[in-house]
């Protein structure tokens, strides 16, 4: 029993990471990857150019809020007037409560009073952010307080990394400030938590996503899964399995070209089988015959010497009309077997009959004559053609008439040999285009190799036609080539040289 070969085992600790299935997924999440982290950090870094301007928005807003409120100490303008008085400011200290009253602080926001060189005011207590805890901070901006214009900055210290502005007022006898300031790294903390659990949902997309192509792509695969068990189960022995096509994608073509090609490689192995068959088989007969009259021959007989060398020639001659038959018939599974070319059906036929003349002294006759022309091998048609026309001499009496003919009907193209030999049976017209098919009524003097209809078959079948066998017992036969006709336009017709 053969033994089914089996694949190369795979080495490494993990073989599956090398299948295109996982090359494929690792390929696909390292792209998806990728593009959740440009658009990930590309999102990141706008918001965080947004949460600048935005802080920026507040602070130039609170300045101006607040330089409006105290006017008439910080330009050329209408002095400020304290709502609850209803009359002018007389002090930084009672504007800048006013002031810090008035403000509405945003998330991570917060704000300081400064008269002289002291902070008198702070924030509410419920404001979490609170710079006055930030000696740092408050070392800064005291003295900022004491210039005549409106101070912006930036100051990352242990506590926090703020975003100030200091707008000072003066009074006659005071000087003070009101101090904004936003911590910009809570901010870009909410904005890391927000980018965080964004990078968590990337995360289970890819997982997700993941799962999804492992599934599809392994159902796009499956053909080449099927593929590769099939070709492990098929052997020079068998070579009749398929694999089943699904769909109409390219792997789907691909299966078909993969079936159509195991279909090719089963009919080469079946010709040659055949072959091997034919050989061993038909030509032990007349090694066999050759032998035995060698060894029965008396070397001082010259008539003896004589008669077997005429008999071991005649056999060598069959050998060798067998040999051939059995090659032509080999290369009629290629696809170089013929060589089509545009024909003259016409000349081809007058070709034809005139060749037919050396076959035997007959009466030969054109029953028809197709003024055409057609695309086809025009050898090999000549060959099929004289075959059958050798078939008419053998199994026709030498007195009676050979007919040829050649015309289209019903768009294909008729070539036919009538004879009035013995006819051939309903029942034999199969096996007469079989290999070393012979009808019953077959005249033992013909000396054929039995290949001769097999081979027209074969020529005939390459060309996409039939081979027609009317025939009547006792009465004659009128073979027929039957091609489907490709036309060619006159104009581009060549002139038929002689074949053969």
């Amino acid at each position: 029993m053969a033994s089914r070969t089996q694949p190369a085992r795979q080495t490494g600790r993990l073989p599956w990471l090398r299948t295109v299935r996982a090359r494929v997924i690792a390929a696909v999440l390292a792209l998806a990857a990728l593009a959740l982290t440009i658009a990930g950090l590309t999102a990141y870094t706008l918001e965080s150019a947004m949460a600048e301007r935005r802080v920026e928005g507040y602070l130039a807003r609170a300045v101006d809020e607040f330089r409006v409120l105290a006017c008439g100490h910080t330009a050329n303008c209408t002095p400020g007037i304290d709502p609850t008085t209803g009359r002018p400011f007389t002090n930084p200290e009672d504007l800048i409560r006013v002031a810090m009253q008035r403000q509405v602080l945003a998330a991570n926001e917060s704000e300081l009073g400064i008269v002289g060189s002291r902070v008198v005011w702070t924030a509410p207590e419920g404001v979490s952010f609170r710079p006055e805890q930030d000696p740092e901070f408050v070392n800064t901006v005291v003295p900022l307080a004491a210039l005549d214009h409106v101070t912006r900055g930036r100051l990352k210290t242990a506590v926090a990394d703020h975003s100030y502005a200091v707008t000072p007022v003066q009074f006659p006898n005071a000087r003070g400030a009101l101090v904004q300031t936003f911590d910009m790294r809570a901010e870009q903390a909410v904005l890391r938590g927000t980018y965080g659990t964004y990078a968590l949902v990337a995360l289970g997309s890819l997982l997700v996503v993941g799962f999804l192509i492992w599934l599809l792509v392994g159902r796009l695969l499956q053909p080449i899964r099927l593929l590769r068990t099939t070709a492990e189960d098929i052997t020079e022995h068998d070579l009749s399995r398929r694999i089943p096509v699904h769909g109409d994608d390219d792997l789907s073509a691909l299966t078909r070209t993969v079936n159509a090609m195991l279909d090719r490689l089963n009919a080469a192995m079946a010709s040659q089988r055949q072959l091997l068959d034919d050989v061993g088989h038909e030509l032990r007969t007349p090694v066999t015959i050759v032998r035995g009259h060698l060894e029965l021959m008396d070397a001082t007989d010259a008539r003896d010497v004589g008669a077997t060398r005429a008999l071991s020639l005649d056999e060598l001659d069959r050998m060798g009309r067998l040999v051939d038959d059995l090659l032509t018939l080999a290369k009629a599974e290629r696809s170089d077997f013929l060589q089509p070319r545009p024909t003259d059906i016409g000349r081809l036929t007058d070709e034809t009959l005139e060749k037919a003349h050396g076959l035997a002294p007959r009466r030969w006759l054109l029953d028809d004559l197709a003024d055409t022309a057609a695309t086809l091998d025009a050898q090999r048609v000549t060959q099929a053609w004289l075959q059958l026309a050798s078939n008419a001499v053998k199994y026709s009496p030498a007195d009676t008439p050979i007919a040829l003919g050649s015309a289209v009907r019903d768009r294909e193209l008729w070539l036919w040999v009538r004879d009035q030999g013995a006819g051939i049976s309903a029942e034999e017209r199969d096996l007469v285009l079989s290999r070393f098919g012979r009808g019953a009524d077959a005249p033992l003097r013909a000396d054929g190799t039995g290949l001769g209809l097999a081979i027209v078959d074969k020529i005939v079948t390459a060309h996409g036609g039939r081979v027609d066998i009317d025939s009547t017992l006792g009465t004659g036969s009128t073979i027929a080539l039957v091609l489907p006709l490709r036309s060619t336009p006159a104009q581009s017709t060549p002139v038929l040289e002689a074949t053969g």
